[in-house]
């Protein structure tokens, strides 16, 4: 219990002292989930909304697609990207492994169907009268797709916010696209993992209070938006 308090002090000085290394390590986390998390909303959102106004044959197979690909555990996805990102692979030119770029395509590939699946959800829950109104009154398939998202706009920031607590809680992308290395590619989640086997466990619990404490504003920002929508 004295080794546990000990660590939890000296984690809670350096987030007081606002500790060099560990502020590099938060930037770089919120850096590479807020740009991963942007990307997937341009794609999923208005993927998910047309895909919900949108009658088409293989509709029922897209859904189970999406929620299977819901399911896919991050270090698979770590897997995939690693061999088309690696120099042998079809994008190695580019030199995009072990960068936060690379980071950012990884989240980007995990959070996109969570996103897309949720507004898609949100989108098909919507009031049905809603729909039939719009065509009454005129209103073209964009024109449709417009009114529909500010509708369930709830839902779709709802979705966002979801999509970013993954991204930052995740630690397979990160670890293998980012290879975590330091000042550069080390993230929380890689950080923690990384100071736990060296016994550096103060910063490992320093980020774990951060970690925590971002989770928290998440859910928090969730409930406070459940509240408007009620």
């Amino acid at each position: 219990m004295g080794f546990f308090a000990e660590s939890l002090g000296t984690g809670l000085g350096l987030i007081v002292a606002l500790d060099a290394d560990l502020r590099r390590i938060v930037a770089t986390s919120l850096f590479t989930s807020l740009s991963a998390v942007g990307l997937a909303s341009m794609i999923a959102v208005p993927a998910g909304v047309l895909t919900a106004l949108a009658d088409f044959r293989g509709k029922a197979l897209l859904k189970h697609g999406l929620n299977a690909l819901m399911a896919v555990p991050t270090v698979v996805v770590g897997l995939v990207l690693y061999g088309l990102l690696s120099r042998r692979g079809v994008f190695g030119d580019y030199g995009l492994l072990f960068t936060p770029f690379a980071m950012i395509i990884g989240q980007t590939v995990l959070v996109a169907p969570l996103i897309w699946n949720l507004v898609l959800t949100a989108v098909e829950a919507r009031d049905p009268r809603l729909a039939f109104t719009c065509r009454a009154l005129g209103a073209n398939r964009r024109q449709q797709a417009l009114i529909v998202i500010h509708e369930a706009r709830h839902a779709l920031v709802a979705a966002t916010i979801l999509g970013f607590g993954r991204a930052i809680g995740e630690v397979g992308v990160a670890m293998m696209l980012g290879g975590n290395i330091e000042h550069h590619t080390r993230t929380m989640t890689t950080a923690i993992a990384l100071e736990t086997s060296k016994g550096a466990f103060a910063l490992a619990l320093a980020l774990g209070i951060v970690l925590v404490v971002i989770a928290l504003a998440v859910n928090l920002a969730l409930s406070l938006l459940q509240g408007v929508r009620r």
